[in-house]
């Protein structure tokens, strides 16, 4: 089961929405997927309170019959609370498109495949959110008892 993507994204819910990201014709296609953004601006934005990313999943018909488009999305949105959640820059909408190998791809390349979009777009952080950066020690804790 993929882990929970809690309070760091919100999900986009209405077509214009959608319409939205897509028109700003910022988008990168990989074998496994299509990635579209959309920087936030005064007219679209999540509402005060909210989480500043926020994602949408979408498969077709050409993916598929239902039994695929939703194996489709299930995968994505696995995919997504690994790579997106994590590294994606905050302030924008994403939208992710299924294609027709989203289903059959192996999972290690989709995440690959949507890491690199991500870079591609120039939407990538390096230092993942919520994980705490740790100083290494300067000894090993065996030398300290001895």
């Amino acid at each position: 089961m993929a882990p929970q993507v809690g309070k760091k994204v919100g999900r986009l819910k209405k077509r214009p929405e959608f319409l939205a990201v897509a028109g700003a014709k910022r988008k990168w296609a990989t074998a496994g997927l299509i990635v579209q953004a959309r920087a936030h601006d005064d007219r679209q934005h999540p509402d005060p309170g909210q989480p500043a990313i926020r994602i949408g999943l979408t498969a077709s018909k050409k993916v598929g019959g239902a039994v695929e488009r939703n194996r489709a999305r299930r995968r994505l949105r696995a995919a997504l609370a690994e790579v997106l959640a994590p590294h994606a820059k905050a302030g924008h909408d994403y939208v992710l498109v299924a294609r027709g190998e989203t289903v059959r791809r192996p999972y290690a390349a989709l995440r690959d495949d949507l890491a690199q979009a991500l870079k591609r777009l120039k939407l990538w952080r390096e230092t993942p959110v919520d994980v705490p950066l740790v100083p290494p020690r300067s000894k090993p804790a065996k030398e300290q008892c001895e």
